[in-house]
C-alpha cells in the first residue's frame, strides 16, 4: 500500500472520492525557453515501486516530447529533470448525531431530549510530486511543477490520478508557449 501511496505522489498525484490533483506550475520569467529542446533526467521518482517510477518517468517523457523536446546525455542536454516523491497520513474526523437535543414540552413540564453522538476517524495518504527543472549550463532553476492529492485505492484510480496530475502540469508547457 505504502508503494501505491509513493505512485500516485508522484504522479503526480492523486485523486480520490473522485477529486483531481491540486496542480500548481512556477517559473523563471528570465528563462528563454524557446533556447530549451533537449532534457536529461538529473534524478528520476524514486518510490519503492519501479513501476510506478516508471509509469512516471515514461509520463513525462511522453509529454516533454509532445512539447518538441527530447531526451537526451547528460553532458548534451539543456536541461536538467529532477523529480522528487513524499507521502503522509492525514486524517479526518467524522461525527453522526443521533436522536433529538434541546428542551421540549413533556406532559406536564419540560424535559431535555436525548442524543447521541458517534465519531469515527479516518487515515488516508497525501502524495504529492515535485518535479523540478534547472538549466544545465547554469544550474539555475527554471520550472517547478508540484502535484498533490489523495492516493487512490486501486491500481486503476492511481494511474488516471497520474495522468490527470502530468497533464494539468504541462497543459501550458513551456511557458509563454501560449497553450491552452
Amino acid at each position: 500500500m505504502k508503494t501505491l501511496a509513493l505512485l500516485i505522489a508522484t504522479g503526480l498525484v492523486l485523486a480520490g472520492c473522485a477529486s483531481t490533483p491540486d496542480v500548481s506550475v512556477d517559473h523563471d520569467p528570465a528563462a528563454n525557453f524557446t533556447m530549451f529542446k533537449t532534457y536529461y533526467w538529473a534524478k528520476e521518482p524514486d518510490s519503492r515501486n519501479p513501476l510506478a517510477n516508471q509509469r512516471l518517468v515514461a509520463g513525462i517523457d511522453q509529454r516533454l516530447s509532445a512539447k518538441g523536446w527530447t531526451r537526451a546525455s547528460e553532458g548534451s542536454a539543456d536541461v536538467a529533470v529532477v523529480a522528487n516523491v513524499a507521502t503522509s497520513e492525514k486524517q479526518t474526523l467524522d461525527t453522526m448525531y443521533t436522536g433529538m437535543g434541546g428542551w421540549g414540552y413533556g406532559g406536564w413540564g419540560y424535559g431535555a431530549g436525548m442524543g447521541s453522538s458517534t465519531t469515527r476517524v479516518n487515515t488516508y495518504t497525501v502524495g504529492t510530486l515535485v518535479l523540478d527543472m534547472f538549466d544545465a549550463k547554469t544550474k539555475k532553476a527554471v520550472w517547478r511543477g508540484t502535484a498533490s492529492g489523495t492516493v487512490p485505492d486501486t491500481p486503476e484510480k492511481t494511474e488516471a490520478a497520474i495522468k490527470s496530475a502530468l497533464d494539468k502540469m504541462f497543459v501550458n508547457f513551456p511557458p509563454g508557449s501560449g497553450a491552452q
